[in-house]
């Protein structure tokens, strides 16, 4: 049993368990190690109580993606991260956290995130969920360049999260999959992207 799910409080629904269940099952078997059956078995249900909630796989993977948004956002959204006022340093700083905390506590999501983001390239009705999460991070960094001065927010919005995405990407599944950089080395990179993309 991994650790984020150990963790889960002891109030935590039954349709919450599942879904946690289908997250951790997604990290540590992939795309097809996830059945109904098999979250039932994980999550110590009685057979059927994941298809009550979940009827088709369809639903359940909805019901995954929709939580994982949501413990995602508590890791990467923080209460740290700086008012659209504070400046570019702000900005580094409180990226630098929010990718040391999800690298170093919560790689069962990143993973999971990849398993899911595949399948939504293959269903419609999961790709508009992880677009419509997706905005979530998206639209606060723009308005975050907007007010740092940059002339192409937009674009220098994409820059950013593709670098930040690509990291994520490299220390958890790629060839950096051994190596998590420190904060202040996270911290360092993310302000060279931000200098070059405010000509400062």
């Amino acid at each position: 049993m991994s650790t984020e799910r150990s963790a889960r409080p002891a109030t935590a629904s039954r349709a919450e368990l599942i879904a946690d269940t289908a997250i951790t099952l997604l990290a540590e078997r992939g795309m097809r190690g996830l059945t109904h059956r098999a979250v039932d078995e994980a999550a110590g249900l009685p057979p059927g109580s994941t298809s009550n909630h979940a009827r088709t796989r369809a639903a359940l993977l909805e019901l995954a993606m929709r939580r994982h948004a949501a413990r995602e956002a508590r890791v990467l959204t923080l209460e740290e991260m700086p008012a659209l006022t504070d400046g570019p340093e702000a900005l580094a700083d409180a990226v630098a956290l929010a990718l040391h905390r999800i690298l170093t506590d919560h790689r069962e999501l990143l993973l999971a995130r990849y398993e899911l983001a595949l399948e939504a390239t293959r269903r419609p009705e999961l790709r508009k969920i992880y677009d419509a999460e997706g905005r979530a991070f998206r639209e606060p960094l723009v308005a975050l360049m907007a007010a740092a001065g940059s002339t192409e927010p937009e674009r220098h919005a994409l820059t950013l999260l593709a670098w930040s995405e690509g990291l994520m990407f490299s220390c958890t599944a790629g060839s950096f999959h051994a190596e998590v950089p420190t904060r202040a080395e996270l911290r360092n990179g993310f302000a060279e992207l931000l200098r070059g993309a405010l000509g400062r």
